[in-house]
């Protein structure tokens, strides 16, 4: 089996949830108290994946501020990534739209990564503003995967992370 070690961001908005779902996908665990990023926090997580090569992953998982997207601080966060989970909140419109700003910009550093787009908060149905289609509209115009997750119930989450994986593990391969 093939061993790898890849550095992945979590983009999007600031309360999207980025922070949660690491904790989620990382402990297996979710609090309910907002904990703002301040900078980057970054964890640690391996996985086994059947790709091409199958391949154990460790994820190094860089979860930056939102609030700071696009400060020349944060971009230094992005050099050497090779890919990226774009997070929205299906309860606010607004962070879908954002994602394509955090895609271009994250892809100026890193050209040619891949990214994945999980709508998080799939739990707050009835808050939900953001449709399936217009994720998966989202998702076909930048030509990614897309997922719904909830870091309160675990929903998705791991999913979406494989996912991501699976497909810089595949990219590798193919080079």
């Amino acid at each position: 089996m093939k061993q790898l070690t890849t550095k992945i961001c979590l983009l999007g908005d600031f309360s999207v949830g980025k922070t949660s779902l690491v904790r989620r996908f990382v402990e297996s665990r979710f609090d309910e108290s907002y904990l703002s990023t301040i900078g980057v926090r970054v964890s640690r997580k391996t996985i086994e994946l059947t790709t091409i090569i199958p391949t154990t992953l460790t994820m190094l998982i860089w979860d930056t501020a939102g609030s700071e997207a696009f400060s020349t601080i944060v971009r230094t966060y992005y050099q050497g990534s090779s890919g990226a989970l774009l997070v929205c909140d299906l309860t606010r419109t607004d962070t879908l739209a954002s994602i394509g700003t955090y895609m271009r910009e994250f892809q100026s550093i890193n050209p040619g990564v891949p990214f994945v787009i999980i709508g998080n908060k799939v739990d707050l149905e009835s808050q939900r503003t953001i449709t399936d289609e217009l994720i998966e509209s989202a998702a076909t115009t930048y030509g990614t995967p897309w997922f719904l997750g909830s870091a309160k119930t675990g929903a998705g989450v791991e999913q979406a992370f494989q996912a991501l994986g699976t497909v810089i593990c595949n990219q590798r391969s193919s080079i």
